[in-house]
């Protein structure tokens, strides 16, 4: 079930168009559902890919998967760092954010909106939509946009058929390792 759900809904991170994506996973078993992530990050670490658990619940785990060269490369921006420091992250080390979001998934009422650097979300958006509460925004896809409406769009699309792509290569009967290997080269 959580390869299922890494092609349907984190197949532009798969791609290498997009730095990470989270998913809600649902689970019964909870050694059963850790070793499945496990099992996926030796599988997908030789692409430059890792799986790790965020959040687990009761009956549900928040999953992250990423590509530490894109966070790395993300987190670095002189914007995403302003308003990491804000809530407390230690700079310089990736390994290390990740934790502090960990931790400030466990700790905060609300969702960490920053996560959304995380993601690979531009930071204006990120910015944008912790100023203004998810209000006012110019338009909505993967994320919500405070910033350029256009370039967005264009992404939003491209994320829409590289999932299509790979939902379907998936069901054909590629494997997640391949998936992974072929990157997306259609534009």
């Amino acid at each position: 079930m959580l390869e299922r759900l890494i092609i349907r809904h984190c197949a532009p991170t798969l791609a290498g168009l997009k730095t990470g994506s989270v998913i809600n996973c649902p689970y019964k078993d909870r050694e059963e559902i850790l070793y499945a992530v496990q099992n996926l990050n030796q599988r997908l670490s030789f692409y430059g890919l890792f799986v790790i658990p965020l959040r687990i619940l009761e009956n549900k785990i928040l999953v992250y998967l990423y590509r530490p060269d894109k966070l790395t490369e993300d987190l670095a921006s002189e914007d995403a760092a302003d308003i990491l420091k804000n809530y407390g992250y230690p700079m310089g080390d990736f390994r290390k954010c990740i934790a502090r979001l960990c931790r400030r998934l466990e700790e905060s009422e609300e969702f960490p909106h920053e996560i959304g650097l995380f993601l690979g979300y531009p930071s204006e958006d990120v910015l944008g939509f912790i100023t203004k509460h998810a209000c006012d925004y110019k338009c909505a896809g993967y994320w919500k946009v405070y910033g350029d409406a256009k370039k967005a769009e264009r992404i939003f699309e491209q994320y829409r058929k590289c999932t299509e792509l790979y939902c379907l290569q998936w069901e054909k009967g590629k494997s997640i390792e391949q998936l992974a290997a072929q990157g997306f080269p259609f534009w």
